[in-house]
């Protein structure tokens, strides 16, 4: 600092330096040489001790400004702290990105921007360092699972001291990926094996969950599952996305969509040799498995590192004839025989395969595990056992099975029947790798015979080379097999027995009032049989489903026995089940057979045949007894929901449905009458109670379904004390269905006490879903009526 006097400051060496000498003369006497207004000569006028703090202290402040000035200009964020005892003027700007939020403000600025936040998920053992944050918002015109997956975020907490001494955690946004959902075409394809021609539809479907896979997941990085959920018929497609979070390069991928007919969710679980676990994806439908196995694959890109690849059979990992067969007749379905080729081959070669081969031949080891559990099952229906039998490559079993007995040989034909090209496409392709194998040809044999004629299927046998003439006459008397008149029937019949109704035993049976194909001699009994009258209430005559009571129904003054097994499909299938609820609510299912037919005015009864069961079934609260055929009913169980559940996605429909559904327990006397208890109120007493949210009338909008407990109802004007001590299963549930506008379309609070919604169930032929209904006497099926607006 330059000084202020004219006065010339005294130099005190050449360097303007003082000497030690020097030093000690002017602290002995300073009033001599110091001279006034000269810094260094005040400074040198305090003792040594102090004048090196001061120094010390000069150089420290030098280099902290220093450093600031370096973090400044390389990440300004270090020195944001300065801003709290610095002007306005003289903020330091911050870097590109924004300044660190609580989750408090994250949540805030979502909902300015109409954007819902969900559950945070966390990235690491400390919840609190870094999170993934799911952001949804609100479907326009939804009536159920409205809030849809839009994108998702990365949180990590801040580390500067301005920030990390607070009493809150503050967070940087390092990541984010805008979600959509796959393409409806991607559900509804025909086909999953990829081979269907793409769908002309590009409608996004909504994700509307996210989940983080847990146990054993690749690492590094954490990965989460993105889901969704279709009802298609009677069928709950799941579907959705995987999404990669890469902690090496802070960023969000999505890896995968993937689809489920069955419902089931991807896992990730140990297929191949490796330590690293796969992604399985389960696709099976009914007894054809159907599994997607994906590996992590490295990729050469900074900034997608790793790939999710499928394991595939379309080509051969290495050249040989023998493995090409193998994954041949896998590729076709036939598993086990596939899987069982393979360990030869790899015996063959001392243990060791290619890791390609050795990842198909794993995938195969997994379908074919599948199979087996389901060929192993005791099945019931003959038709099922044969075809988990075929599909298992079990040739000779479900021989023995179709050998059995003629009703076998019937259900198995309409089994072959409405094959499509599953069963054929195995046979045909056991054929190509053993074209001589008896059991093979005879099964081929049978599918020509039923689909394309007996004429065809011999043609065929008698132009195979290297076929003898026992295996040649073994199979032709197979094929005679389907010549008697009971299978005839069968393979000119185009529907199979589709019935339901009531049941009530019965003692004696007058043989002249009851119509059937053979003498009536052969309404006989075996021991420990019973007799049971099922009054039809509804059935398909192959072409639509006619309901009670039967106005329409001429049959002809001849052979009119005849006519009923044809028109009833009792021909391909006379067996029906009776079906009875115990007093602890279990179900007990018999197979009984229908031996004759009676139509009395409108009324079409069925004379069965089977095991005693039906003891006891004088309560009027346990539901009938019911009868229905294999064929004739599909259940359909929606996933039930509580209404607060329904109401966190939609506030304003449960708001009106509260009110109806209050307003029908006024009208059957269930709560006292008068004015409707607010909103609050209600939901308190009912927001636990659980609701179904379905598609019955074929709209493409859901209906709410709420079936109410007799205590739930009890609940209402009675403290819970006092209902467990009264008997409330005196009383019956009650159910009452809300159209998606929210109107009454169908409700069990009626005069009459005894109806009662027993089932929805999916009928052939129909587009909409039906409900059985238990009335008074008997069971009805009521469907959507889209000209009246009702059910009926």
């Amino acid at each position: 600092m330059a000084n202020r006097s004219r006065k010339p400051t005294p130099k005190t060496s050449k360097q303007n330096k003082p000497h030690a000498g020097m030093v000690k003369r002017l602290v002995k006497k300073p009033q001599k040489k110091l001279k006034r207004g000269s810094w260094l000569s005040s400074m040198l006028a305090m003792p040594t001790a102090a004048s090196y703090a001061i120094l010390l202290s000069s150089a420290s402040l030098i280099m902290a400004f220093a450093w600031i000035s370096v973090l400044f200009i390389f990440n300004p964020d270090q020195v944001s702290w300065l801003n709290k005892i610095l002007p306005a003027w003289a903020q330091i700007p911050l870097g590109n990105h924004e300044r660190p939020q609580t989750l408090k403000q994250i949540q805030l600025d979502l909902r300015k921007k109409n954007q819902i936040f969900g559950e945070t998920l966390p990235l690491h053992q400390n919840a609190e360092d870094s999170f993934l944050l799911p952001v949804f918002q609100q479907r326009p015109n939804c009536q159920s699972d409205c809030e849809e997956l839009v994108e998702l975020r990365v949180y990590e907490r801040s580390e500067e001291l301005e920030f990390k001494s607070q009493s809150e955690s503050y967070y940087y946004l390092v990541a984010q990926l805008p979600v959509t959902g796959p393409d409806e075409s991607f559900i509804i394809s025909p086909s999953l094996d990829g081979t269907s021609e793409p769908q002309d539809i590009s409608i996004p479907l909504p994700l509307t969950e996210v989940q983080r896979f847990e146990g054993g997941t690749p690492l590094p990085g954490v990965w989460f599952n993105l889901r969704g959920q279709r009802q298609q018929g009677t069928d709950a497609f799941a579907y959705g996305q995987v999404v990669y979070y890469n902690p090496e390069r802070t960023n969000l991928l999505q890896m995968l969509s993937w689809i489920s007919p069955n419902g089931q969710l991807p896992k990730w679980q140990q297929v191949t040799g490796d330590s690293t676990k796969e992604l399985v994806v389960d696709q099976t439908i009914g007894l054809e498995p159907h599994l997607q196995v994906y590996q992590v694959k490295p990729l050469k890109l900074f900034l997608k590192p790793i790939q999710l690849e499928a394991i595939t059979l379309k080509s051969s990992a290495f050249k040989d004839s023998a493995y090409q067969n193998a994954l041949s007749i896998a590729s076709s379905g036939l598993w086990t025989p596939a899987f069982e080729w393979l360990k030869f081959i790899k015996k063959q070669r001392k243990g060791v395969l290619p890791e390609a081969a050795q990842a198909q031949m794993d995938l195969i080891r997994l379908h074919s595990q599948l199979s087996k559990t389901q060929a192993q099952k005791n099945w019931a229906s003959p038709s099922q056992e044969v075809l988990a039998d075929l599909i298992d490559g079990r040739w000779e079993k479900a021989l023995q099975v179709f050998e059995a007995s003629p009703h076998n040989v019937q259900e198995i034909v309409t089994l072959l029947k409405a094959d499509e090209k599953r069963l054929w496409n195995r046979t045909a392709a056991a054929l190509r790798v053993n074209p001589n194998r008896r059991e093979v040809q005879a099964w081929f044999a049978l599918i020509l015979a039923v689909q394309q004629g007996e004429g065809h299927a011999n043609s065929w046998l008698k132009a195979q080379p290297k076929i003898t003439k026992d295996n040649l006459a073994y199979i032709q008397d197979l094929l005679a097999r389907l010549n008697n008149e009971g299978a005839k029937l069968q393979i000119s019949s185009t529907h199979p027995s589709q019935i339901v109704g009531t049941v009530q035993p019965i003692t004696q049976v007058t043989k002249t009032e009851w119509l059937q194909p053979n003498s009536p001699a052969d309404l006989k009994l075996t021991d420990n049989q019973a007799w049971y009258q099922i009054e039809v209430s509804a059935f398909h005559n192959g072409k639509s489903w006619l309901n009670f009571p039967f106005e329409n129904l001429n049959p002809p003054k001849t052979d009119a026995a005849k006519f009923f097994w044809k028109t009833l499909g009792i021909t391909s299938d006379p067996e029906i089940q009776i079906v009875v609820w115990l007093p602890n609510g279990e179900q007990q299912i018999t197979i009984a057979a229908i031996k004759a037919v009676q139509l009395q005015g409108k009324v079409l009864r069925l004379l069965a045949a089977g095991p005693k069961i039906l003891e006891n079934q004088n309560d009027v609260l346990q539901p009938k007894p019911l009868a229905l055929t294999n064929a004739a009913l599909e259940w359909v169980q929606p996933f039930p929901i509580t209404l607060q559940q329904l109401h966190q996605q939609n506030p304003q429909r449960v708001k009106v449905i509260l009110s109806s559904v209050w307003q029908s327990l006024q009208q059957s006397d269930e709560v006292p009458g008068g004015a409707i208890p607010s909103f609050e109120q209600m939901q308190e007493k009912l927001g636990d109670w659980p609701v179904q949210v379905i598609d019955l009338t074929n709209n493409a909008q859901p209906e709410i379904i709420l079936t109410i407990s007799a205590g739930a109802i009890a609940s209402l004007n009675q403290p819970t004390s006092e209902i467990q001590g009264e008997n409330t299963e005196q009383r019956r549930d009650r159910t009452i269905i809300l159209s998606d506008r929210n109107e009454v379309i169908y409700t069990d609070f009626t005069g009459n006490d005894l109806q009662k919604l027993s089932a929805i169930a999916k009928l052939s032929g129909v587009q909409s879903l039906a409900l059985l209904v238990e009335n008074a006497h008997n069971y009805s099926l009521r469907r959507w009526s889209e000209k009246n607006q009702r059910f009926e």
